[in-house]
């Protein structure tokens, strides 16, 4: 029953990224500058080459693949083997290794796909201000921020 609830956890986020990215990229134009909540929350359409923050846009296409497609898949399937095998993990790292593994695929579905990852959300609070980011970014910084609270509040975090 676990294992299932995993691979569902999974593929809602999967799911989530993949649908928000395709309306996006099907009713928003390239670069458009859309205000849903006044200038706090604007709905964008950038197609992102590199990594977060667009890094390793300018690397050789080679390293690109390397980098961004061949290592991420290689990391999220240990780690999806790793969750799935252990027979006693706390039900919230549970949940976070789940974000962290379906918003990754997520992002490498575009970079396989298209070459690029659909980007549209710009949060501005105050003096704070995102980057350019999508579902699968949220995921994966939910997924990170939970494990590193658990890891706090668990001085022996087993994994």
């Amino acid at each position: 029953m676990k294992k299932i609830a995993i691979l569902i956890l999974v593929f809602l986020n999967i799911g989530c990224d993949q649908i928000s990215k395709k309306m996006v990229r099907n009713t928003v134009d390239k670069n458009d500058y859309i205000q849903l909540v006044q200038d706090n929350f604007i709905l964008t359409n950038v197609e992102n080459t590199g990594a977060m923050l667009g890094f390793g846009q300018s690397f050789p296409p080679i390293l690109k693949i390397i980098l961004l497609q061949i290592l991420p898949v290689l990391v999220l399937v240990i780690i999806l083997i790793n969750i799935l095998r252990k027979t006693h993990l706390n039900k919230w790292l549970i949940l976070a290794f789940s974000f962290v593994i379906g918003g990754g695929i997520g992002n490498l579905i575009d970079r396989i796909a298209f070459g690029s990852v659909t980007d549209f959300f710009i949060l501005k609070v105050g003096i704070f201000k995102t980057g350019i980011f999508n579902m699968a970014d949220v995921s994966v910084t939910v997924g990170v921020i939970l494990i590193f609270i658990l890891s706090l509040r668990h001085k022996k975090l087993e994994f």
